[in-house]
């Protein structure tokens, strides 16, 4: 039988060692940030959620590749609100262009660099995504 402090004690280290993984986020390394890609086309979709916001997008690259629906990953609502975001300057049919670094796997799917709003607004994604490297 072991003592109350050794068991508070051993209680307080699992509880600790429960909410550690709670910390723990996903690298970017899914991207590729070295090819990145400029998209013209119509949102489709916007999600202002937690862990991340979602622009779904559907548009052909500037290369005039074959139009496809993006699923393009943003930083974090508070990020996003501290860089000049704001939760509706999204909407569906809204006319945007993104940069952005794709997946590997050729899916579309991306990370974003930066989007231009209709009205020429550029926004980039915050500190951990980076700046695009290409204009």
């Amino acid at each position: 039988m072991i003592g109350k402090p050794i068991a508070a004690l051993l209680a307080a280290f699992s509880l600790l060692c429960c909410a550690l993984p709670a910390a723990a986020h996903h690298s970017f390394a899914m991207f590729d940030h070295e090819h990145q890609i400029k998209v013209a086309g119509t949102v489709k979709d916007f999600r202002w959620q937690n862990p991340h916001v979602y622009i779904e997008l559907t548009g052909v690259d500037a290369k005039g590749g074959e139009e496809k629906t993006w699923t393009i990953e943003c930083a974090n609502p508070g990020i996003l609100n501290r860089i000049g975001w704001k939760f509706n300057m999204i909407k569906p049919t809204d006319k945007i262009v993104v940069i952005m670094a794709p997946l590997r796997t050729g899916e579309p799917g991306a990370l974003l660099k930066q989007v231009t709003l209709a009205d020429g607004r550029k926004f980039g994604n915050g500190g951990p995504a980076g700046p695009p490297n290409i204009e």
